[in-house]
């Protein structure tokens, strides 16, 4: 199949849905199949284009056998509701150009969040006559307006019109969670065009690894010490101000120590608070490169899981299936009826506290650190079920089916040769005929 993937997010962006994406585009080459991806200029975490790709409207390249078609996005730091108008705007303007360019696909799969981009793929879709799938990775403008991310009415209904546009659009929709398939199905979304595919995790990759003969330890003076570990984005739906007071009661046990690794700007901000309570048990780094995510995983005794009280209860953190695939415990301090608490007590490898409650957070560290074997059970309880459940080869077989079964060509003969490429002529456009490559 010729497979086009429409993410704002791809590598090498280092954590959310990027690595995702970017697995499964090489994987799918991989089996076979041909794959571009239309993207942005990577700009995450630090909502700012990285330097090697600034300063150019369009960028094309390849790697690992993924063709990789970027544009560029009106980003800032701290974006209000104009500067976030302007973000979906050029990517839904410059992004459906760049997707012009190539050949056609059979199929194409886009990813949400990114509402807005539901638009062009809709045109993409019908113009290449072809099925889109949606990937649902959340739930907009619910999830944004539950945490006050969006607060003003227009703009809240302006999402609503989307959220509606992007679900009739699709030929169909895989979620990550059945929380999000009741959500879709109490909006009248028809079951039958829902599939349930979890996110997944490189075990290869993320895998248990020494955890004092490491060198994310010895790098960071870590030494013997029984170290928490939070890592990934700090936002309002975390709540990570109640790691640092959970910190605040636990002063006294010096052998226990936080370890938050974040966005340096964010970071900042935790500096401060922590200050302000005058801890020495907290320390703060900024994002390892990717490469070095198994040895800091690897570093910790247990992980953190964060959400706030009213976060959406169908919210599925990825770093679930990651701490999991590590082999360290995890602490979920998470609203009790949502999925991530779900998915972390069926896994049996961590506890769930309430959210936004230090002490609790508190009591559960100390509880495991006074347990030694309870954490390693814990843990090699929790990477045996990400090995069951969570592999990347299960799910990647699981796409591989639904895109095949969707392909009128493949349904027809499953092994029809691609033929040649396709290109769509537009004013003002010259269609680029991507080579094809090789996995």
């Amino acid at each position: 199949m010729r497979i086009l993937i429409y993410s704002y997010n791809y590598h090498p962006e280092p954590i959310g849905i990027a690595p995702l994406m970017t697995e499964l585009a090489e994987g799918l080459v991989q089996r076979g199949h041909e794959v571009r991806v239309v993207t942005a200029m990577p700009n995450y975490p630090e909502r700012k284009i990285y330097p090697d790709y600034s300063g150019r409207l369009y960028r094309t390249e390849v790697r690992n056998g993924v063709t990789i078609q970027r544009c560029y996005v009106w980003i800032r730091p701290n974006p209000g509701l104009v500067t976030r108008v302007l973000l979906d705007g050029s990517f839904v303007v410059l992004s459906f150009l760049q997707a012009l360019q190539g050949w056609r696909p059979d199929i194409i799969l886009s990813t949400s969040p990114s509402l807005p981009a539901a638009v062009p793929v809709a045109v993409l879709g019908r113009l290449y006559r072809c099925p889109t799938v949606l990937n649902l990775q959340d739930i907009l403008p619910e999830a944004a307006v539950q945490t006050g991310l969006i607060t003003h009415p227009v703009a809240i209904r302006v999402f609503e019109v989307l959220e509606k546009f992007a679900y009739g659009s699709a030929s169909h929709i895989s979620v990550i969670a059945e929380g999000f398939r009741q959500n879709l199905l109490g909006k009248g979304v028809s079951d039958r065009k829902l599939s349930i595919i979890s996110n997944w995790v490189d075990v290869n990759f993320i895998r248990p690894l020494p955890k004092y003969d490491n060198p994310f330890r010895q790098a960071h003076d870590l030494g013997q010490k029984f170290v928490v570990l939070y890592s990934g984005n700090i936002a309002r739906t975390q709540g990570i101000r109640t790691v640092i007071r959970a910190a605040h009661c636990l002063q006294a046990e010096s052998d226990i120590v936080f370890l938050i690794a974040g966005e340096a700007q964010q970071l900042g901000e935790l500096a401060d608070y922590s200050q302000s309570l005058g801890l020495t048990n907290v320390v703060l780094r900024p994002f390892a490169p990717r490469a070095e995510l198994p040895t800091m995983l690897a570093a910790a005794d247990v992980g953190l899981i964060m959400q706030k009280r009213n976060v959406v209860g169908f919210n599925m953190p990825s770093k679930t299936q990651v701490l999991l695939a590590s082999g360290r415990p995890i602490i979920a301090s998470v609203p009790a009826h949502g999925t991530a608490a779900q998915a972390v007590l069926a896994s049996g490898g961590g506890v769930v506290v309430e959210p936004e409650n230090p002490t609790a957070l508190a009591e559960a560290i100390l509880a495991l650190y006074h347990q030694p074997e309870r954490v390693e059970a814990l843990g090699q309880q929790g990477r045996r079920h990400a090995l069951e459940t969570y592999s990347f080869e299960q799910a990647l077989h699981r796409y591989e089916q639904l895109f095949m079964g969707m392909v009128p060509r493949m349904q027809a003969d499953p092994v029809a040769p691609t033929g040649e490429a396709d290109t769509v002529s537009t004013v003002g456009i010259n269609p680029v005929e991507v080579p094809k490559q090789l996995p």
